[in-house]
């Protein structure tokens, strides 16, 4: 069982606290870090955690192995740096940065002190997203072509945190909170981004946003990439691979459909699972040296350097190398 604290006791960070707590047989959380106790004291005993309000304490207690980062983006690379060097394996909600170079940072500290690096992606653990990766790896759909993805919820709508309206600390509109998951299963799909051209059309300011954006990609592998995110209107997940010979569809957490040349579409529907619950156990997993994490640190910094380039090209409207 590893021991870790929480930094990080809102919204978010109740749902791994609640995903994990007397659940996972691989991970518990002891500690969490907050600004004030007050508001996090009645949720932190009902859960069995000791407060505090110093990242410092946390990374002085030895009995503390990993930290989970649940903080504001800009402050995710010296936290991660610090935990690295206190030897603490740290989780790290998304994105892990907002610049390829501070994503390397991060993943050189982890990778010096030895310690394992996970990043919040807990939708490539859909069953959905789990079959694409299979499909796509099998070879079936040919040599793969194209692909697209959009994630859409009300989430910055319907629960608004200040930060979260910042450029410095949000940029690329609906990119950091939603759109990343996209970019994450582009990477995980079709390998690094070359080259992107990106827009965001905002028709209302903070913080009842209205805004849109969307991107064209060159992936280093020759294929192409269309991707779309909102901050409004109600959830919605699709992620499509395009082959010469077929081409599959995932749809939500639980739906893909596969469209073969000369054959019927066929749609599969999996059970559906605690993705948090999975990826916090898959943190464990790498902590304690039994498998490595999901998404490697190259693909890490292959997201970060591709979302970098889109709010370039956002801010410039125009096409950004990679």
């Amino acid at each position: 069982m590893i021991n870790a604290a929480i930094v990080g006791l809102g919204r978010w960070g109740r749902n791994i606290v609640n995903a994990v707590q007397d659940k996972s047989e691989r991970l518990r959380f002891m500690r969490g870090v907050v600004r004030r106790t007050e508001p996090a004291a009645a949720f932190a005993a009902q859960h069995g955690i000791e407060l505090s309000t110093s990242l410092a304490d946390i990374l002085a207690d030895r009995r503390v192995q990993a930290v989970a980062l649940v903080t504001p983006h800009t402050q995710h690379v010296e936290q991660v740096v610090a935990c690295a060097a206190a030897g603490k394996h740290v989780f790290c909600e998304k994105p892990l940065a907002l610049t390829r170079a501070e994503a390397e940072r991060a993943v050189n500290a982890c990778r010096t002190a030895g310690v394992a690096l996970a990043v919040g992606s807990d939708k490539r653990l859909w069953p959905s997203m789990r079959e694409l990766k299979k499909v796509v790896g099998s070879g079936v759909l040919g040599e793969v072509l194209h692909i697209e993805g959009h994630f859409s919820n009300e989430t910055s709508h319907r629960f608004h945190v200040a930060w979260r309206d910042s450029p410095a600390e949000s940029p690329g509109a609906g990119m950091t909170a939603t759109g990343i998951h996209v970019l994450d299963a582009f990477v995980n799909l079709m390998g690094p981004v070359r080259r992107v051209q990106a827009q965001v059309i905002s028709r209302r300011p903070p913080p009842r946003m209205l805004d849109t954006v969307s991107a064209i990609f060159e992936f280093e592998n020759g294929a192409s990439g269309l991707l779309g995110t909102f901050r409004v209107t109600p959830i919605y997940w699709r992620v499509h691979v395009f082959g010469e010979r077929g081409n599959a569809e995932a749809l939500g957490e639980t739906e893909l459909v596969l469209r073969m040349t000369g054959e019927q579409p066929r749609r599969q529907s999996f059970a559906a699972v605690d993705a948090l619950s999975l990826e916090f156990d898959a943190f464990a997993d790498a902590a304690a040296g039994r498998a490595p994490f999901p998404v490697t640190p190259a693909q890490m910094v292959a997201t970060v350097a591709a979302l970098e380039a889109m709010n370039t090209a956002m801010e410039a409207n125009a096409g950004v190398r990679v």
